[in-house]
């Protein structure tokens, strides 16, 4: 399974947005390759089309290719744009960064319980009598997650998967020492100065990387 992630980290909303505006870009680029595009889990901004965090799972039966599009979204970003929540602000670079996760799904599924159950809210007489919804619970660290997005209870039982994995790795996190975290944003500074993509202006045009 590929994951990916991107993320605003402790950005203004303008980062928000250009998280936003990216993924109409990568959902772009999956359906001209053939790669099946789901939206796990986002983190909403207070401004509408604005994203904190989304996590995205890519498939495709040349699971190599949905690998390599989402490597391609790996590291920090950069968009180049005047604000629009804030015209006179003078800042006009906004950073965003991207994390892909190529997940073992049967080493997912170790100390993970399953548990089938009714899905609710609209969606209709099937969705009310079907018990497609999926809540998956780790049992070392009691995190739970609860999918019902899907009307196939394997489908939901794949981006349950995804759900969780997310949280364990956002658990790590929150668990690193104050040393780590250290070293951590060291690495996203010095990433900062590197982008791996460059997006400008409100149309979000994608600049070409200079060679070296």
């Amino acid at each position: 399974m590929i994951l990916l992630q991107l993320s605003s980290g402790q950005g203004p909303i303008e980062c928000c947005k250009a998280i936003g505006l990216a993924l109409k870009v990568i959902e772009k680029e999956c359906r001209a390759e053939n790669i099946e595009f789901d939206v796990v889990d986002t983190v909403e901004a207070d401004e509408k089309g604005c994203f904190k965090s989304v996590l995205l799972k890519l498939d495709s039966k040349y699971e190599e290719k949905a690998k390599q599009l989402a490597l391609s979204w790996q590291g920090a970003m950069l968009w180049v744009c005047q604000s629009s929540f804030r015209p006179k602000h003078r800042r006009k670079n906004w950073f965003f960064s991207g994390q892909m996760f190529d997940v073992d799904e049967s080493n997912l599924d170790s100390g993970v319980t399953f548990q089938a159950c009714r899905a609710s809210g609209a969606g209709g007489q099937h969705v009310n009598t079907t018990d497609s919804a999926v809540r998956a619970t780790h049992s070392e660290s009691g995190i739970s997650v609860r999918v019902e997005s899907e009307r196939s209870q394997h489908a939901n039982k794949r981006l349950a998967r995804a759900l969780l994995f997310q949280k364990l790795e956002m658990l790590k996190q929150e668990q690193m020492t104050s040393q780590e975290k250290a070293r951590w944003q060291q690495h996203w500074e010095l990433e900062r100065g590197n982008p791996v993509k460059t997006f400008k202006g409100e149309k979000f045009a994608p600049v070409a990387r200079k060679s070296r």
